[in-house]
This record gives structure tokens, sequence and C-alpha cells, in this order.
């Protein structure tokens, strides 16, 4: 099953193959980590809060 690079969490199979690359299974963050954020190759800290 796929998880999140960044907290471990679960995600979909339908989650990870829209929002990773081909060949990379597990994405490197997920709507559970409100406080990153995809940038380009990398992840950051979100510059504004993220409310639920």
């Amino acid at each position: 099953m796929p998880e999140c690079q960044n907290c471990g969490g679960f995600v979909t199979e339908r989650y990870a193959r829209v929002f990773t690359p081909r060949g990379v299974d597990d994405p490197r963050v997920c709507p559970d980590c409100q406080d990153k954020i995809r940038d380009g190759a990398d992840v950051r800290d979100a510059r504004s809060p993220r409310d639920p």
C-alpha cells in the first residue's frame, strides 16, 4: 500500500497514481500534511497556515 514519504500516513492507490511521477509509488506529501506542500521536486513548509 502506498504511504506518505513525509508522515508515513496511508494514501490510496488512486491518490498515489495522480500525485506521483511514473515509477514512484509513494507521494512526497499527503492531504494530512497540512504544514507541507510540494514545490517542484522538493517538499517545503507552507508559507501561510492551512486551515482544515
